[in-house]
């Protein structure tokens, strides 16, 4: 297999064979796979009418193959790849589907391990955008305070003519939460300095919140799979009451029309960012297993 430093240039011939498998995780966007290229040193290759994505820097960790037709033997020149470079093999994040299908084509020969923190928070669009029910009381009373403090409010789609000011608005809040979100901070300023940088040409969708004239919210994502949209990144300004809530549901109403969920991908493990997202009732939490070879399990 000829793995490359993923690009921009891979993204038509990627997002065809990603519409095949049609998978609901976050790891299959191909926005999702450039933009933490860099973090993640992700390499790309084609072979036949599937696509094959490793990642890492002295060891490897593959994904499971996205296309058409016999994985069996993508699996198995993926186990040699790791075997010529002299890696442990392991696969990531793989979903039920893919656990099964690895079953029976592989039986016994693999060990798995669910991966709590990269379990993805997926929702109905429906729920966001309209928070009925006394389970979304909280919510919608933040909401509420939020438009009272700030009559003014509006909601506007990231263009060409706004997108400078909203980068400026995330750099405020990055040296806000510098000190308290470390070296992890780094490395998803990276990743977002790529989707600003390219929000277009990826195709990104975003939307922000105004208030007295400023930018206090923002998020972006793109359609994931036929009924599924994801959320890729979102900001707000925490001394902002209301503004996390406001933002959320806003894009979910202007600009998720068309699809029945919203993926808002996993929590890493953090509780603070866990108990946010349990707090808006997912429908689906979707579980993901990490995956080597039995006998490296024993």
């Amino acid at each position: 297999m000829d793995f490359h430093r993923i690009t921009l240039q891979d993204k038509e011939w990627m997002e065809e064979l990603l519409g095949y498998s049609n998978y609901n995780s976050c790891e299959y966007s191909f926005t999702d796979l450039f933009n933490w290229g860099y973090v993640h040193q992700t390499e790309v290759a084609r072979m036949g009418d599937f696509g094959i994505v490793r990642s890492g820097f002295k060891e490897f960790s593959y994904l499971y193959p996205f296309g058409r037709g016999d994985v069996r033997p993508v699996i198995e020149a993926m186990i040699q790849d790791a075997e010529n470079n002299k890696v442990s093999f392991n696969i990531s994040l793989i979903l039920e589907p893919m656990k099964a299908e690895l079953e029976t084509l592989f039986p016994g020969r693999f060990a798995y391990e669910e991966e709590r923190a990269y379990f993805d928070y997926i929702y109905t669009r429906e729920s966001l955008a309209e928070l009925k029910g006394r389970q979304f009381s909280g919510k919608r009373n933040h909401i509420n305070f939020f438009k009272k403090q700030h009559p003014d409010w509006t909601f506007e789609k990231i263009t060409a003519e706004n997108i400078d000011e909203c980068w400026q608005m995330n750099e405020e809040w990055s040296r806000e939460n510098e000190l308290s979100l470390g070296s992890g901070l780094l490395k998803e300023r990276a990743a977002l300095k790529a989707a600003f940088d390219h929000f277009f040409e990826e195709g990104l969708v975003g939307g922000f919140i105004r208030a007295n004239g400023k930018i206090v919210a923002y998020t972006m994502g793109r359609p994931l799979n036929s009924d599924t949209f994801v959320v890729h990144f979102e900001k707000a300004f925490a001394d902002v009451r209301g503004a996390y809530q406001m933002i959320n549901q806003q894009f979910a109403l202007h600009c998720c029309e068309g699809y029945t969920y919203i993926n808002r991908e996993d929590d890493t493990g953090m509780e603070s960012l866990r108990k946010a997202k349990l707090s808006y009732f997912p429908c689906i939490l979707l579980k993901k297993y990490n995956v080597r070879f039995a006998e490296d399990a024993r």
